[in-house]
């Protein structure tokens, strides 16, 4: 169930949820989001894209007060031009979850998202199934593993994404490092206590807002968290993963159908 009245902040994933399948934000989206931030709703943009992305995402949610990146591990104050959150994940441990998970799954291609600048490259073997344009800097895995990272990619050769997430799930203590999957064929595994809902409430807390006051759209497992902590109300887009939909209060049309703004439009309208 829906709250009455209106959230005082609405956070939203970008890609498979406000982003088409084109990779386009319509100019309907951006219309409905601008008249959502003028009527005194903060925006957030809560992503699995790392801080290389930063640009992007701005031009694809261009009101939002806050960016939420890295699965909640980095929060970027737009207006501070500022980072609240910059989070890790200790290449030796990130190494001893890899083993963990290549000991009963075999072999995994890896690629590792170790810089923050915008257009930086990941690090590893370049896997062609990845989707999205992006440089791919050669680095055995002991030479990506020296220092911290932001976060890896693992895909397994012989499981689907669905089946790694959960042998993953099994096996790696949360403690230790924080497993997940945004759509595409990778495990993402982040540093400990780091999700969109952590993320989601350091924004809580900058700005005073109650997590009973926020809305929430996604499509992914990467959203559980935030579907968990958000309070006033978690919609997942028809397109969403079967995981999403069982927990979402509503569903609204696909990503191609901009779900999104025609929620917040009957929204605001009602």
């Amino acid at each position: 169930m829906l709250k009455p009245g209106l959230p005082k902040l609405i956070a939203t994933d970008l890609d498979g949820t406000l982003v088409r399948s084109d990779d386009t934000v319509s100019a309907y989206t951006h219309e409905v989001l601008d008249r959502v931030r003028t009527a005194g709703i903060r925006i957030v943009a809560a992503t699995g894209r790392g801080p290389r992305l930063t640009s992007l995402t701005r031009n694809d949610i261009r009101v939002a007060d806050y960016l939420v990146l890295a699965q909640g591990g980095w929060v970027l104050d737009q207006a501070e031009a500022r980072y609240l959150r910059q989070s890790r994940l200790a290449g030796p441990v990130l190494g001893e979850v890899l083993g963990a998970l290549e000991s009963a799954t075999g072999p995994l291609s890896v690629m590792f998202e170790a810089l923050e600048h915008d257009d930086s490259p990941l690090w590893g073997d370049y896997d062609p199934t990845w989707r999205y344009p992006v440089t791919v800097e050669s680095r055995t895995r002991p030479e990506c593993l020296t220092g911290d990272v932001i976060k890896a990619f693992a895909r397994s050769f012989e499981l689907g994404v669905d089946e790694l997430l959960a042998v993953a799930r099994r096996i790696v203590p949360p403690d230790v490092a924080t497993v997940t999957q945004a759509g595409l064929d990778y495990l993402e595994i982040c540093p400990p206590d780091v999700d969109k809902g952590t993320g989601l409430a350091v924004v809580a807390e900058a700005v005073g807002v109650d997590p009973a006051d926020v809305l929430v759209f996604g499509d992914m497992p990467n959203d559980l968290p935030m579907f968990a902590w958000a309070g006033w109300g978690r919609v997942a887009v028809a397109n969403a993963h079967p995981e999403l939909l069982a927990v979402a209060d509503m569903v609204t049309l696909s990503n191609d159908e901009d779900g999104v703004a025609v929620f917040l439009d009957r929204l605001l309208s009602r």
